[in-house]
């Protein structure tokens, strides 16, 4: 029988197919693909949520070839509960040696290199017994009788049961060890990437000097609000679609904790926090956490009233207006001339740098606090000016709302 020879059309077929493979990467800013690197080295098992074709897959293909992983895909829904928890294997003795449990080839491939990328793909198409199996593996690493090294991450990838085949809404067991990361596209990287280049995904750089900084920030950030707010423990969701989610619970609160000490000490933004904080605890206790850490990085009332001149105010105009309710607060809880006066100066400052409108409160209820023997400071006659303008403002708005928002001469009511 002569020997087969390939077609010169398919080598051509197969050098174009080359030439379209041959992409390249760039550092871009990506919130998302942020806040998966930095899940990642964290070593949490993440879950990416996100419709059909929005490029999960390729974006885990793209992150093992820039972190230099060995990627391994195992499609979940295709699989059988005993594949995970290990195949019994019979031995020569089994009443003295017992039944061991075999691991997939997988899993063995995954131990001799030591490392890589464990992908977990259609998550949302596995049944529930497929789900109870995969509990053990994500969360302990293990496999039957085969332990994964810690150079192994988990990432994981599940369609909305809307849009996936046969779709199953993740158990609250198999829910709570994920941090949850909402997948969608960017028009621009995809334009991008399909003119070959795609964005690279880069580990984030941790400061070794801010590492003692980042867990007791962390730490404190948690502690603080759980001592307050102790029904945001453990907090099951009654609705079945949300309990497939991110939701509060000890477990999920010692990811937190681990998530933003990473994020602390890589300095990372805080949009890429809020993107953990809320895919680990949920929204509602996420955006509580993300409020009271802002609170925590208010500067301290009384070190403001003590050198008013060199007071650093926050920029945020929300953070603005707190500090100063703070000051305000703490001269009602202590009043004082000196501290009533320092206030004043302290808002005087603030109209300098800042928008009047964070102003109107603060000023108005430190007016209040003032005693017959004080006199009034030359400062707040300026800040008189901006409450009564913001206050002639806000009528205005209102005056223009009653009259279904045409103002008067142009079809309005005079």
């Amino acid at each position: 029988m002569p020997a087969a020879t390939s077609s010169p059309q398919l080598d051509i077929a197969r050098d174009l197919l080359e030439l379209l493979n041959d992409t390249t990467t760039e550092p871009r800013p990506d919130d998302r693909l942020a806040a998966l690197t930095l899940a990642v080295a964290a070593d949490l098992p993440v879950l990416l949520w996100g419709e059909p074709g929005i490029g999960k897959t390729a974006a885990l293909t793209r992150l093992a070839e820039t972190l230099e992983l060995p990627l391994t895909t195992v499609i979940a829904s295709v699989h059988e509960p005993s594949d995970f928890a290990g195949l019994p294997v019979l031995g020569t003795d089994p009443a003295v040696q017992g039944v061991p449990m075999a691991p997939p080839d997988w899993a063995v491939r995954l131990v001799r290199a030591g490392r890589g990328l464990l992908f977990l793909d259609e998550l949302s198409t596995a049944p529930p017994a497929v789900q109870a199996a995969l509990l053990r593996l994500v969360l302990e690493r293990r496999i039957g009788a085969l332990q994964l090294p810690p150079g192994v991450r988990i990432v994981a990838a599940a369609n909305p049961r809307s849009s996936a085949a046969d779709g199953w809404e993740l158990s609250p067991p198999l829910a709570n060890r994920f941090v949850h990361l909402p997948w969608e596209h960017d028009h621009e990287v995809v334009v991008r990437g399909l003119s070959g280049t795609w964005p690279r995904a880069v580990l984030p750089e941790l400061a070794p000097a801010r590492l003692p900084e980042a867990v007791a920030l962390a730490r404190r950030a948690v502690c603080e609000l759980l001592a307050v707010r102790p029904a945001l423990v453990h907090r099951l969701p009654e609705s079945e679609a949300r309990r497939g989610g991110a939701w509060p619970s000890p477990r999920s609160w010692e990811m937190t904790v681990r998530l933003i000490a990473f994020a602390t000490a890589a300095g990372a933004s805080r949009e890429v926090l809020a993107l953990l904080v809320r895919g680990t605890v949920g929204d509602g206790p996420g955006l509580e956490l993300l409020a009271a850490m802002d609170r925590m990085d208010l500067p301290d009332p009384e070190a403001l009233l003590a050198d008013p001149a060199a007071a650093v105010l926050p920029e945020r105009g929300d953070l603005r207006q707190a500090a100063l309710d703070g000051v305000v607060d703490a001269v009602r809880r202590r009043p004082d001339r000196a501290r009533w006066d320092a206030a004043w100066e302290l808002l005087a400052r603030a109209l300098e740098s800042g928008p009047p409108d964070v102003l109107v409160v603060p000023a108005t209820t430190l007016a209040a606090l003032r005693r017959e023997d004080w006199e009034v400071p030359a400062t707040i006659e300026r800040l008189g000016g901006v409450v009564a303008l913001s206050r002639r403002a806000d009528r205005s708005v209102a005056r223009v709302a009653g009259t279904g928002g045409a103002p008067a001469g142009r079809g309005g009511r005079r």
